[in-house]
């Protein structure tokens, strides 16, 4: 079977759909060939092989946003051959690629995230072709039910929606010296530590995690790096808080397991629907640790359930934040007991080896369909 994946780049780059086309391509490849059709995240295009995937890196003219214009996609996409065609949403450019050529190959959505556009914007120059896949599509993945249920774009759609969770390789980070990086890291703070992992962009809600670390008695580790950095550092002095909100920029993954391991809260504090997963929370929590999310009506508050694993705030709401942080920091057992619930629903639901075998099962029930019809 040969699948073509539409995505908007490819690791090296950093990013959760990247990582997860990237995890689906590599555990996959025993009984499929993939191919990637992706934007380069540096200068030039090319074609290389990473593992069994062949990944063609396309030249980006420019820039706007998130989106990279790549005018040759159209025209590659018209020249390749699959039986599944796989377009990562959002992606503007695969999906006014796809329309443009249409390929031949049966067509799945993998729908990650909405898209937050003003609403002009949105109606004029990306509904029209995410329609159009849609309407095409065989089946729409999505992540959590609660993002097909809420979802706008894919009101309509619902009967193609099939629910897959992300899934990540549980790993207990047993080795010494991530042991021993967790001990140095909490000696060096002397105090608990709240952490936070992801882009520094404005719809992870950094600024509100700011905002309710005041008077708290405890220390704010911040990882990952990206275009509010600078403004998030001013806001800290502004408020006070910079001696309890650390900007650690990105880390290698050694560092950030033994930060995991030593962090007493993860909090993920974003604002807008862009955030529909948090993969970053099954991390923290296949490690054992309670989390503090907000309510987006995505899939956030189903990945980290309400009381069970954790606690789920409203977003934009400082106060409230800083109450689920304060609550958690005076009551360890409840922490513990919330961790260990978390460990347990990840390995019961958010493991890779379950979404690659749904992945794999969809594939096959896409491809089985016009066969079922002729016998029906």
């Amino acid at each position: 079977m040969k699948v073509l994946h539409l995505g908007k780049f490819y690791p090296p780059a950093r990013g959760g759909i990247e990582t997860i086309l990237k995890l689906v391509c590599d555990r996959t490849s025993p009984e499929v060939r993939n191919r990637v059709l992706v934007a380069n995240h540096r200068t030039g295009g090319m074609t290389e092989r990473d593992g069994d995937t062949d990944v063609v890196r396309l030249s980006v003219l420019k820039k706007i946003g998130a989106v990279a214009f790549c005018p040759a996609m159209p025209v590659r996409l018209a020249g390749e051959r699959a039986d599944l065609i796989v377009i990562h949403e959002p992606n503007p450019m695969a999906l006014v690629s796809y329309f443009l050529a249409r390929p031949a190959g049966k067509l799945i959505v993998w729908f990650h995230s909405e898209v937050i556009r003003p609403s002009w914007l949105y109606r004029v120059f990306y509904r029209p072709f995410l329609h159009f896949a849609l309407s095409r599509a065989s089946r729409i993945i999505v992540a959590s039910p609660t993002l097909a249920d809420s979802t706008p774009q894919l009101r309509g759609w619902r009967s193609k929606c099939a629910v897959i969770p992300y899934g990540i390789d549980v790993d207990d980070d047993t080795s010494t010296d991530v042991a021993q990086q967790a001990d140095a890291i909490g000696r060096r703070y002397e105090r608990p530590i709240v952490l936070f992992v992801g882009r520094l962009v404005k719809y992870k809600g950094v600024d509100v995690l700011l905002e309710a670390m005041r008077d708290l008695p405890a220390v704010a580790l911040i990882v990952g790096d990206g275009p509010e950095r600078a403004a998030l550092a001013r806001q800290a002095e502004v408020l006070g808080v910079a001696d309890r909100c650390r900007f650690l920029g990105e880390v290698p993954d050694e560092e950030l397991a033994a930060l995991y391991r030593a962090c007493d809260i993860f909090v993920l504090p974003s604002v807008t629907r862009q955030e529909a997963f948090g993969v970053v929370q099954l991390e923290a929590m296949a490690r054992g640790k309670a989390i503090i999310c907000t309510d987006l009506g995505t899939g956030t508050g189903w990945v980290n359930q309400h009381g069970d694993t954790g606690l789920v705030v409203p977003p934009r709401d400082a106060s409230a934040l800083h109450a689920a942080i304060a609550e958690l920091l005076a009551n360890p057992d409840r922490r513990h007991l919330f961790g260990a619930a978390g460990a347990r629903r990840v390995r019961a639901i958010f493991t890779v080896d379950r979404m690659i075998a749904a992945v794999l099962s969809l594939y096959r029930d896409v491809m089985d369909e016009d066969e079922r019809k002729a016998v029906a």
